[in-house]
């Protein structure tokens, strides 16, 4: 009997769908949005394998819903926060992620927002567009320099490191603070250092950390004010990283000069936006970091090439941190 694999999303880049389509019973869900949480346990009961995005709610009513067929969730997204990872494990379901695919071209974006920002490029473009531009002040549109500046990087895995070696090709002095790179590095060179120093010293700040309980509002209300008033903020992680208000009173009271985002807590927005996507430092963009046709096909060709391996016996090529990469035996009751 062929396997039954559900993805999320009717269509989506790259091959990597054609490609299941040709070795499952392949359920597609209904439109190009993300589906409601009923919408989708409607669409699992029965099926070996899920290929979702990041921001499809993974949680113990749809790995039940699914039932014991499932054997692996393949999220096309190096972030897994949206994932219960022990409801998961509890039921012995692989659950993989796309991480490196989207290194470099995340870290484009980022490099993209620290110039935005820190040079006011957001503001001169819509004071151009509105037709404001009706003679020349050498005052006019003032922002800050980036070649010499202080880039501080906050998680220096994938992202962090291709932050950093753009930077370094500006001339900026790198710092870099993460548990999981606590020496100095030479290439790019990097001295490393904690939180309290990087916040003191950095004339940028990059968050580059997955969300999770240690990192939720790791950048608060006392991290901005450790921060220089010259200081821009840079957050392609997750917006959950930052105290969204704290953040908002630290822009509008001048704790900080300025802010480039492409995440926010609540994903996406509408027409209901944040008071930081319309506030004039910041530039703030609707989660695009891994958003060019290359980068989005590889993240569901690796997906698809997760769930293939899997449901054939063989390791997931990208399990999440700390997940097993073949199914195991439930050990719920």
């Amino acid at each position: 009997m062929t396997q039954r694999v559900l993805t999320t999303r009717p269509a989506l880049p790259g091959g990597g769908l054609d490609r299941l389509a040709g070795r499952f019973d392949l359920v597609r869900g209904d439109g190009r949005d993300k589906p409601e949480p009923a919408e989708l346990r409607a669409l699992t009961p029965g099926v070996s394998g899920i290929l979702c995005l990041g921001n499809d709610k993974v949680d113990a009513a749809l790995l039940d819903a699914a039932g014991p067929s499932l054997k692996v969730v393949a999220l096309a997204s190096a972030g897994f926060d949206a994932v219960d990872r022990d409801a998961a494990a509890e039921r012995g379901v692989v659950v993989t992620h796309t991480p490196g695919v989207l290194a470099e071209t995340t870290a484009d974006l980022t490099f993209a927002l620290v110039l935005m920002a820190r040079r006011r490029l957001g503001t001169a473009r819509d004071s151009l567009a509105a037709g404001q531009w009706d003679t020349f002040r050498m005052d006019d549109y003032l922002g800050l320099d980036v070649h010499g500046a202080t880039l501080g990087v906050v998680g220096y895995g994938q992202i962090g490191r291709a932050v950093a070696r753009r930077a370094h090709g500006f001339g900026m002095r790198l710092l870099h603070h993460s548990p999981s790179a606590r020496e100095d590095t030479q290439d790019p060179p990097s001295r490393a250092v904690d939180l309290p120093t990087l916040l003191a010293e950095a004339d940028v700040v990059s968050l580059n950390v997955p969300l999770n309980p240690a990192t939720r509002h790791l950048i608060g209300a006392a991290e901005l004010a450790a921060m220089k008033p010259t200081a821009t903020l840079v957050n392609t992680s997750r917006g959950g990283v930052v105290d969204e208000d704290a953040l908002l009173r630290a822009l509008r009271e001048g704790t900080i000069h300025s802010a480039g985002l492409d995440v926010f807590a609540r994903e996406p927005m509408g027409a209901e936006l944040s008071p930081l996507a319309s506030e004039p430092r910041v530039v703030a963009l609707p989660h695009i970091g891994s958003a060019t046709e290359a980068t989005r096909a590889a993240m569901v060709d690796l997906a698809a090439d997760n769930i293939l391996e899997v449901l054939a016996g063989r390791p997931a090529r990208t399990p999440l941190p700390g997940s097993a990469a073949l199914p195991s035996a439930p050990t719920h009751a």
